[in-house]
C-alpha cells in the first residue's frame, strides 16, 4: 500500500507556449489545465525551472540561481524555500488510499497502551465503565467533525497541513501552529516510548529491580535504571522510525476521494470506544482481584502470567508502541520543521529531532498520575490544538469558500494572496493568542504554579478545546470580514476534481 502511493512518474506536461524566458504570470499555472503536475519530481523540477530561467550558465556550473524580482505585480516566482519533496501537493496517481486503508489505520492508532491508559484513568478518576465508554465515545464524535472538515482541503488539494496552514496563518506565519502542534507529537512520542521502556524494565530480573539503581533521583523524576530503559527503547525504536519513514505522510492529501476520506475517519468513534470498553473493564476488575485500580497496563502484566506470557505481550505492545509512534506522532512534528526549512530538514531529520525532543518532554513525569495525565497533558495540550483548528476551518469554509490557490501557497511574493504583512496574518495571531491566553490561568494551577485563581479560569480549562476554538474561529472570522480581505473567489481548480 505504501509503495504505490510513492511510484515515479519522471515526466512533465507543460504547454508549448511556455518558455522559461518568459515571464511567468498568474495564469500560467492552473493546476488542471496549463500545468499538470503528474510525478514526485516535477513540482520541484519546476520550480527548479522558474528559479533558474535565463541563467542557464549559472545552472550548468552547479550555482544558485538568483531569483529575478518581478516588476509586474501580477508575475511571482515559486519560492523553493516553501517548498520540497514532502511539502509539495500529491499527484492524482499518488492518491491511492481507500476509505478501508485508512479506517485500517486507524484501528492501528487506536489498539495502543494509551488509549488503554486513557480508560484506565477514567476508573481511577471516579467513573463507572459505562460513564468512561459514554465519555470516550461522545469526545470523538465530536472530534469527528472538525477531523473530516479538516481533511477536506487535505483530499482535494493534496497538501500537507503546514502548507494548508499558510492560507489563514500567512506563508512565514504558518510556523508557529506548526511548531505548536509538532511540540503535541514530540510530547506523545515520548510517552510512547517511556511506556515501551517500562516493557523493558518489567523483564529484567528481580535482584536487578531491587537494587539502587531502581531507586528514584529527585532530579531526574525517575530511577536510573528505569530511564536506561526508556532510553535503550528509545534508540531501537528509532532505527525503525528511520528505515520505516517513507511509509506514512499524511493521510488526508493520498486518499482518493472526499469520500474515501470520510469513510476513513468515520469509524473512529466506534474504534475508541470499543477499545475503552477492554480498558475499562479490566481496569475495574483490578480493583476486584488486587484490591486497588491498576491503570497502568504495563504495571498489571507485572502482576499476572509467568515469563512467557510476559515476553508475549510486551512483544504485543511494544508493536503497537511502534507503529503508532510512526503513524501519528511523527508526521506533525517532522512536517512541521520540514516546513520551518524546506532545504535543510526533511522528513528523517525531522523524525529524529522529534525523537530528541520526545525525551525533553519527560513523559515519565506526564504519567505519574492519572490527574497528570488526563488534566495536565490531555487537556493542557487541547487549549493548543483548538484555536489552531478553530482559525483553519473558519479560513477555509467562512472566509474562503473552501476555494485556495496553490501557487500562493508556495510563493512568498508581496502580491501572493497569502503574503498579508510581511507573510504573517495579524488576524489569525490575534486570534489564537485569544484562544490560548484565558486558558494559561488554568494550567498553571494544575501545574502547582498558581495555588488559587478564578472560578472563571476553572471553567475555562475544564472545558479547554471548546472555549479556544470556537473564540479563535469567531473572532478569526469577525475579524478577517472587518478587514475587507474576505478573498475574492479564486477560479484555480484543485489538483485532483472532488469526487463523490
Amino acid at each position: 500500500m505504501a509503495s504505490s502511493c510513492f511510484s515515479l512518474h519522471h515526466h512533465l506536461h507543460l504547454r508549448t507556449h511556455l518558455n522559461p524566458k518568459i515571464p511567468l504570470r498568474l495564469s500560467d499555472l492552473s493546476t488542471t489545465s496549463l500545468v499538470r503536475i503528474t510525478s514526485r519530481s516535477s513540482f520541484t523540477h519546476l520550480i527548479h525551472r522558474r528559479r533558474c530561467s535565463g541563467s542557464a550558465p549559472m545552472a550548468r556550473s552547479g550555482q544558485s540561481c538568483p531569483s529575478p524580482k518581478p516588476s509586474d505585480p501580477h508575475r511571482f516566482e515559486l519560492d523553493p524555500t516553501l517548498t520540497n519533496d514532502d511539502l509539495r501537493p500529491t499527484t492524482a496517481l499518488e492518491r491511492t488510499f481507500s476509505g478501508w486503508e485508512m479506517a485500517s489505520l486507524w484501528i492501528g492508532l487506536v489498539v495502543g497502551v494509551p488509549t488503554y491508559y486513557l480508560a484506565g484513568s477514567l476508573v481511577d478518576l471516579g467513573m463507572a465503565w459505562w460513564q468512561g465508554i459514554a465519555t470516550v465515545v461522545a469526545a470523538n464524535a465530536i472530534l469527528l467533525v472538525p477531523l473530516v472538515l479538516t481533511g477536506h482541503p487535505g483530499t482535494r488539494y493534496g497538501v500537507p497541513f503546514p502548507v494548508l496552514a499558510r492560507s489563514s496563518f500567512g506563508v512565514h506565519g504558518a510556523h508557529i501552529p506548526t511548531l505548536l502542534r509538532a511540540l503535541v507529537g514530540c510530547g506523545w512520542y515520548g510517552i510512547e516510548t517511556w511506556i515501551g521502556g517500562e516493557a523493558i524494565y518489567l523483564l529484567l530480573p528481580s535482584s536487578l529491580k531491587q537494587s539502587a539503581l531502581s531507586q528514584p533521583w529527585p532530579w531526574l523524576g525517575t530511577a536510573p535504571l528505569e530511564f536506561a530503559c526508556f532510553i535503550a527503547f528509545w534508540l531501537a525504536q528509532l532505527t525503525i522510525v528511520w528505515k520505516g519513514i517513507e511509509g506514512i505522510r499524511q493521510l488526508e492529501k493520498y486518499a482518493k476521494s472526499q469520500r474515501d476520506q470520510v469513510v476513513g475517519q468515520a469509524g473512529l468513534p466506534l474504534f475508541m470506544g470499543l477499545f475503552t470498553f477492554i480498558g475499562l473493564a479490566v481496569t475495574s476488575s483490578t480493583e476486584v482481584i488486587f484490591g486497588r485500580v491498576i491503570s497502568n497496563p504495563i504495571q498489571l502484566l507485572g502482576q499476572i502470567g509467568g515469563l512467557p506470557t510476559r515476553i508475549l505481550a510486551i512483544l504485543g505492545i511494544s508493536l503497537a508502541t511502534i507503529t503508532t509512534n510512526i503513524a501519528a506522532n511523527v508526521v506533525a512534528p517532522a512536517n512541521a520543521l520540514v516546513n520551518l526549512s524546506p532545504w535543510w530538514f526533511n522528513f528523517r531529520r525531522g523524525a529524529l529531532i522529534t525523537a530528541v525532543m520526545g525525551i525533553a518532554f519527560q513523559p515519565w513525569r506526564l504519567l505519574q498520575s492519572s490527574e497528570s495525565f488526563v488534566y495536565t497533558w490531555l487537556v493542557g495540550y487541547s487549549a493548543l490544538l483548538g484555536p489552531i483548528g478553530g482559525i483553519i476551518l473558519a479560513d477555509y469554509y467562512l472566509v474562503r469558500s473552501t476555494e485556495l490557490s496553490i501557487k500562493d501557497l508556495y510563493t512568498s511574493s508581496p502580491h501572493g494572496a497569502y503574503y498579508y504583512s510581511g507573510g504573517y496574518n495579524l488576524a489569525a495571531m490575534a486570534s489564537l493568542a485569544a484562544g490560548i491566553l484565558p486558558v494559561i490561568p488554568g494550567f498553571l494551577q494544575k501545574v502547582r504554579a498558581l495555588s488559587a485563581i478564578p472560578d472563571a479560569f476553572v471553567v475555562i480549562y475544564n472545558n479547554a478545546w471548546f472555549f479556544s476554538f470556537f473564540l479563535a474561529g469567531f473572532l478569526y472570522w469577525v475579524l478577517s470580514s472587518f478587514s475587507g480581505k474576505s478573498r475574492k473567489s479564486l477560479s484555480y481548480d484543485p489538483l485532483l476534481p472532488t469526487q463523490s
